[in-house]
């Protein structure tokens, strides 16, 4: 009954931020590097903040670290979407709410500095995965579910690691935002604020996980968007281009801008392949070592994305 009264709740935040989003012009006006085609309201992803809010409230002397680097990277976010601001600047944000999370996990007094230094790289590197990849309707609300829903499992069947609310809240909230966002016409996209700060709370479940466990395979939960990002970003590269500025070579874009495969489509392949991997994580975890299930797993997915210079080639798109 409690998760019925919460999902109602922060469905009503959402109408309440489209009031504010149409009151001042809060908008996503398609370009040329654009999925979309149509002004869309945008930063209906600020229903994840305010998931953690109303959790925050109920578990202040537990909470307070984590809702104070999810506000920052929030409010960082949602700024870029209304004026856009320097790298630097967010950047450093980021640097500085991972920074709290890591003190909140004990990472500083738990793990050698190396290791620290790479699990910065990694958390920034997901956080901006995760922003890279919200392009289309649906991709994000349904794939953060199908992370979450992993996670979930874990907590509740194999290794407890965190309070189940701390978990549930966000299912919910992109639960809500996907009512609004999984449609041929979507009433709002998730924006900065949305992707970073969903991507910040999934960071966290992720690093305690593997705190608690010892063990770097569930990395593999965020697998498919991983191998997308990453090998954009090294395609990009090659290409000899600015990473930071809008493009459209990542997988899913080819996808859908090329192919013309419904946007909606995209997002559930892209859903149900992490789904795949999430299941064989889960079931492989105790029978292969991480190095070899990373191989695994990891190899088909970078072979299914190297398809995409064969598509490409055939759209007559620029690829060297």
């Amino acid at each position: 009954m409690i998760y019925t009264i919460l999902f109602f709740i922060l469905f009503i935040l959402e109408l309440l931020y489209f009031k504010v989003a149409d009151r001042f012009n809060i908008i996503d006006k398609p370009n040329l590097r654009s999925s979309h085609t149509e002004i869309t309201l945008r930063g209906g992803g600020i229903i994840f903040w305010f998931a953690a809010l109303l959790y925050f409230v109920q578990n202040i002397e537990y909470n307070y670290l984590f809702f104070t680097g999810i506000t920052l990277v929030s409010l960082v976010s949602f700024w870029d979407d209304i004026q856009s601001l320097s790298n630097k600047i967010r950047i450093s944000i980021h640097f500085l709410a991972i920074t709290l999370i890591f003190y909140d996990l004990g990472v500083f007094s738990s793990v050698s500095f190396p290791l620290i230094a790479l699990a910065y790289i990694f958390a920034i590197g997901i956080i901006n995965a995760y922003n890279f990849m919200d392009g289309i309707n649906g991709i994000t609300g349904l794939y953060t579910l199908v992370v979450l829903g992993a996670l979930w499992y874990v907590n509740k069947n194999l290794q407890l690691f965190i309070d189940t609310d701390f978990i549930i809240y966000p299912i919910l909230s992109s639960l809500v935002f996907l009512f609004f966002n999984y449609r041929k016409r979507a009433k709002c996209f998730a924006g900065d604020v949305g992707s970073i700060a969903i991507a910040f709370w999934i960071i966290y479940l992720i690093f305690k996980l593997i705190l608690n466990t010892n063990s770097i395979i569930w990395l593999l939960f965020l697998a498919v968007y991983g191998v997308d990002a990453i090998c954009t970003i090294l395609h990009r590269l090659y290409l000899k281009e600015n990473i930071f500025e809008a493009h459209r070579l990542h997988f899913y874009q080819i996808l859908s801008n090329e192919y013309k495969i419904q946007h909606r489509i995209v997002s559930l392949i892209y859903a149900i392949l992490q789904s795949i991997i999430s299941v064989a994580v889960i079931f492989l975890y105790h029978r292969f070592d991480s190095l070899t299930l990373f191989i695994i797993i990891i190899l088909p997915l970078v072979l299914i994305y190297s398809s995409k210079f064969y598509m490409m080639k055939k759209t007559s798109l620029k690829i060297s």
